[in-house]
């Protein structure tokens, strides 16, 4: 046999799973991206998506992108560095860099390509990147790339970052990379700490807003988790994604004007990528006005936090240091967690399951994250249900 075909014979993991019944993954929907999706003429109460304030269905968010499909097209066919920069491009950059108070801001295709394209470039041979173990796929891929020194430090534990810092040369670059809100389990990063060591051993520092954006920020501004905390302006690089809160696809990157002119020139995934589409532009943008003239739906999505993780704590689940809209329910079991989310799909409820290696195998755990869209109703009505397949599998009591 051929040996690349003999080595992906070998990998059966989701033959297995499939064959067991419980495989989760490519689940097809046939609707919109709303609160309730239909999946195989059925409908489920959605609460597996990152669409944390409901915008993909907004009337001026959908017809934000069908006016600038009409206008230049469906499709920029080469990259921002040549033929693919518009108008709107250039719009959307400087709204998104007035956003998060910073110099300049440009625009990727991905929330992916972002961490890849930056992590990968703004660093040399003889400096540093130090990274939560916890952080996103796309930070870690971005460190793989750079031919810079790796450190990686113990989840939000400063005492394992600071003997990381010490370890490194004072006159080389270092820079701190985090999740602002870490994707899986929900928790956030003690930036004011991660800051006041960066000061100390002169480091800068880049924070992934991807699920901060839309969801943190003072007077539910939806900033993110820098601002929320008060030290955005001593946060060197912020990165968001518009797949999330800004109901679109794409992503940013935001520093000073010299540190985004050194990444629009050298970030390869910037400069060999096609450039995002007119439609996906216009979305993100009309989405980023929403959020900025409505706070109130930032408002509203905490207030469904707080009642969901108050039933999910006084209901015995383990739900880890969460305190946002990502809610882990920990299950600890690889095969319980698919059973789980086929048992809740069955019921009526989407969830995601997190198995490796999105994490380790003894913290699997089912993600139910919510929308400013969700009712109290909706709620209910899924904790009921998870708390009765969690029971009946003996996970909670």
């Amino acid at each position: 046999m051929n040996l690349l075909r003999e080595k992906m014979f070998k990998y059966d993991a989701p033959q297995r799973a499939k064959a067991a019944g419980i495989y989760p993954y490519f689940r097809v929907i046939e609707s919109d991206q709303d609160t309730v999706v239909t999946i195989n003429g059925k409908k489920v109460l959605m609460f597996g998506s990152n669409s944390y304030l409901g915008l993909t269905n907004h009337p001026k968010v959908k017809k934000a992108s069908i006016d600038a499909t009409k206008k230049y097209g469906s499709g920029m066919a080469g990259s921002r560095f040549l033929n693919g920069t518009l108008d709107i491009h250039i719009e959307l950059e400087e709204k998104l860099a007035n956003f998060v108070r910073k110099d300049d801001a440009i625009v990727f295709s991905t929330g992916f390509n972002v961490n890849q394209g930056v992590v990968s470039c703004i660093t040399g041979r003889e400096d540093y990147i130090l990274w939560d173990e916890l952080n996103h796929a796309s930070i870690i891929e971005g460190q793989r790339l750079s031919f810079s020194k790796k450190l990686k430090f113990r989840h939000n534990d400063m005492v394992s970052l600071e003997r990381q810092l010490i370890r490194c040369n004072p006159r080389k670059v270092k820079l701190i990379v985090v999740d602002s809100i870490f994707s899986m389990e929900g928790d956030v990063a003690n930036l004011p700490e991660i800051i006041r060591l960066a000061k100390k051993y002169n480091a800068n520092v880049m924070v992934d807003e991807a699920h901060g954006i839309g969801v943190m920020g003072k007077n539910f501004n939806g900033k993110g988790a820098a601002e929320e905390l008060g030290v955005l302006d001593d946060v060197d690089l912020v990165m968001g994604t518009f797949s999330k809160s800004l109901a679109s696809i794409g992503g940013f990157i935001a520093s000073d004007f010299t540190t985004i002119n050194f990444l629009r020139h050298n970030s390869r995934p910037y400069i060999f990528s096609a450039s995002i589409t007119p439609g996906a532009t216009a979305a993100a943008s009309a989405a980023l006005d929403i959020l900025i003239k409505e706070p109130e739906r930032v408002e509203h999505l905490w207030k469904l936090t707080d009642y969901s993780l108050k039933r999910f704590k006084e209901s015995g689940f383990e739900i880890g240091k969460t305190s946002t809209p990502i809610i882990p329910l920990f299950v600890r079991d690889a095969d319980k967690t698919f059973m789980l989310t086929k048992m809740l799909f069955e019921d009526g409820v989407f969830v995601n399951p997190v198995v490796p290696p999105a994490t380790s195998a003894q913290n699997t755990l089912i993600r139910f994250s919510l929308m400013a869209t969700h009712t109290i109703k909706q709620i209910d009505e899924a904790i009921d249900k998870i708390t009765k397949a969690f029971r009946q599998l003996d996970i909670i009591k």
